[in-house]
């Protein structure tokens, strides 16, 4: 005896089928939508990690640009006569920056 219509989907069948089901269920949620009255629209939601660099992007933009400390001691050290470049951090700078 032979059962026929009761075989499992394969390959192309299978992806086809899932996307008309996907299609359908946001067909679905938008036409529920619609009933309600509420607007259709898109949402976006960010995970923790998100958050997270979120919040230490907002830190880092409060900084200063300048900081006031260090350009105070260098002004001093300048003064003083006590200001040294190291020539070799120069040149390994300028040499880092071409690459």
């Amino acid at each position: 005896m032979k059962i026929q219509g009761n075989n499992p989907l394969e390959g192309k069948d299978l992806l086809n089928k899932i996307q008309e089901l996907n299609r359908n269920q946001n067909q679905v949620k938008k036409n529920e939508a619609k009933k309600e009255g509420e607007p259709v629209s898109d949402r976006i939601s960010l995970s923790g990690r998100a958050k997270e660099i979120a919040e230490l992007k907002k830190q880092i933009d409060e900084l200063p640009e300048i900081r006031a400390e260090k350009v105070e001691a260098i002004k001093k050290a300048i003064e003083s006569g006590t200001y040294k470049v190291d020539s070799l951090k120069v040149a390994q700078k300028i040499i880092e920056e071409e690459l």
